[in-house]
C-alpha cells in the first residue's frame, strides 16, 4: 500500500466510518498523535478514544481530503473538517449546528504503517461557531 493509499484509508475508513479494524491494520501500534483541538495521544488505544470522543461531539463527522502531498515516508494533506455540534465541544453544549473548519495533516509512514501525525486546524473558526469562551480546551 501507497503512503497515499494509507492516508486515503485512514480518513475514509478510521476517521469518516470510524473503523477500529482498519485503524490496527495501518496505524503503528506507537502511533505519535498531535491534534489541533488539543491533546497528544501516543499509542493506538489512546488516538482511538480520541477518534471517539470527537465523533461523540460531532455527529456526522467527517474529514474531506482537498489536496495531497506525497514524498517518500512523508504525506502532507489539507483538509476540511465538518460535524454537527451534538456533545459538550469547547465547553459549549450542544447546539446542533453544523460546523466546519480547515486544517493540515502531516504523516510519517515507518514499515508500512502510519507512523507519527501531526494536524494543525483553524480552532478559532470552531471556537466562533460554537460561540465558545477563548481559550476553552477541547
Amino acid at each position: 500500500m501507497t503512503p497515499k493509499d494509507l492516508v486515503e484509508r485512514f480518513y475514509a475508513d478510521v476517521w469518516n466510518r470510524r473503523d477500529h479494524d482498519t485503524a490496527r491494520d495501518i496505524i503503528a501500534s506507537d502511533f505519535r498523535f498531535r491534534g489541533s483541538l488539543g491533546p497528544e495521544k501516543r499509542g493506538l488505544a489512546g488516538f482511538l478514544d480520541y477518534v471517539d470522543d470527537v465523533h461523540a461531539a460531532l455527529g456526522n463527522y467527517t474529514c474531506t481530503i482537498e489536496d495531497m502531498v506525497c514524498t517518500g515516508d512523508r504525506v502532507a494533506a489539507r483538509m476540511t473538517f465538518r460535524g454537527k455540534h451534538r456533545g459538550t465541544f469547547f465547553g459549549v453544549a450542544p447546539t446542533h449546528k453544523e460546523i466546519e473548519w480547515a486544517g493540515a495533516a502531516f504523516f510519517t509512514i515507518a514499515k508500512g504503517k502510519l507512523s507519527e501525525l501531526w494536524v494543525l486546524g483553524d480552532v478559532d473558526a470552531v471556537k466562533r461557531q460554537l460561540g465558545a469562551v477563548p481559550g476553552s480546551p477541547f
